[in-house]
């Protein structure tokens, strides 16, 4: 079904009807720019800045009456737990100068996703959401929960594919019932869909060819330069050859995120052979229009440099390239989801 199909259907529907006016201030703010355009064709500018990959999730307090963890064991770690708010991720994006943020659905909250909502509409100009597939649920509900959440400012899905783990052998791969037909679905709707390889991508290799095959309009995004971390063994080579050999798919795009995650403990602040080894590369083979820069808030306040220098060093690696700079900084993500602002500018 074609976007603007959607759209009509959904300003129609009593399910649109019924939500608050921030929440539907929200779909609007997420849906108004068009996602069709190449990043050439926007207007230049070298201070907006998008963060395609982040986290928020309750504080202790929140935890305890209104938004509960998934469970104990999901508890962010203590050093943690109190930073990822809404409120402190405003805090950070102020002290680095950035202008809107893509909210990945945590881990820590799993399915319930009312407190990624619940930002979102509160700042519609500035946070937009990408919400965690439930691999449990059958077509037709599952279905259904992606148009929902679409209304409530969610423009992108994320398949974390160790969900699927413990659902049935029929239902072990991505690119099979239900999952296959959640990312086809996104394709009709230009809704990219986010993979998380945390535990390498030659494991899910064949899994990723194999959406990518059967759904070549469905964009495909790869977390944290597709978890290709640096090593001195050969197996992070072979890693990352699998990764390139996907340049070859025109809609396979690669977040430049969480650069102390592929640094492995290998390459300290400010990350020299990530830039040489991973991020110059990917440049060269995918181009310029398929890399999008994101920090992987919260966790990034452990590590040296914290957010603002993480938000300032990609940005230092394309300062010789001002269409590069903004491609990877915002207009890539803007593309792809929307321009972030539009309800501060309407209102």
């Amino acid at each position: 079904m074609p976007l603007k199909i959607l759209q009509n259907i959904i300003l129609s529907s009593t399910i649109f009807a019924s939500l608050p006016k921030t929440a539907r201030s929200a779909f609007f703010a997420t849906r108004t720019s068009s996602s069709f355009h190449s990043s050439s064709s926007l207007s230049m500018s070298t201070t907006k800045i998008i963060d395609s990959h982040l986290h928020v999730w309750a504080t202790s307090q929140e935890s305890q009456t209104k938004y509960p963890y998934e469970s104990p064991d999901q508890t962010p770690p203590p050093s943690l737990i109190d930073e990822a708010s809404p409120q402190r991720l405003i805090e950070q994006m102020k002290a680095a100068n950035v202008d809107g943020t893509l909210i990945v659905q945590p881990i820590n909250h799993k399915y319930d996703h009312s407190y990624v909502t619940d930002a979102i509409q509160s700042h519609p100009d500035l946070f937009k959401g990408m919400l965690l597939h439930d691999p449990s649920l059958d077509t037709e509900y599952a279905l259904r929960r992606l148009d929902e959440l679409i209304l409530k400012g969610f423009v992108g899905v994320r398949f974390n594919p160790y969900l699927w783990e413990n659902n049935g052998d029929s239902n072990l791969y991505m690119s099979k019932g239900t999952g296959l037909e959640v990312y086809k679905r996104c394709g009709e709707l230009n809704i990219p869909v986010g993979i998380m390889c945390f535990k390498g991508i030659d494991l899910h290799y064949d899994d990723i060819v194999d959406l990518l095959e059967k759904s070549p309009k469905t964009t495909l995004i790869l977390d944290h330069f597709g978890f290709t971390a640096l090593s001195t063994e050969s197996t992070s080579t072979a890693q990352f050859d699998l990764l390139l050999s996907l340049a070859k798919y025109d809609n396979v795009i690669v977040k430049v995120s969480a650069l102390f995650r592929v640094a492995g403990g290998n390459d300290p602040y400010p990350f020299d052979r990530v830039k040489k080894e991973r991020f110059d590369v990917l440049l060269e083979k995918f181009g310029k229009d398929r890399l999008m820069f994101g920090t992987d808030f919260p966790f990034v306040l452990n590590e040296d440099g914290k957010y603002v220098k993480a938000v300032d060093l990609v940005k230092t690696w394309t300062d010789d390239d001002k269409d590069v700079q903004a491609a990877v900084m915002y207009k890539n993500a803007e593309r792809l989801f929307g321009e972030w602002g539009v309800e501060k500018r309407s209102e």
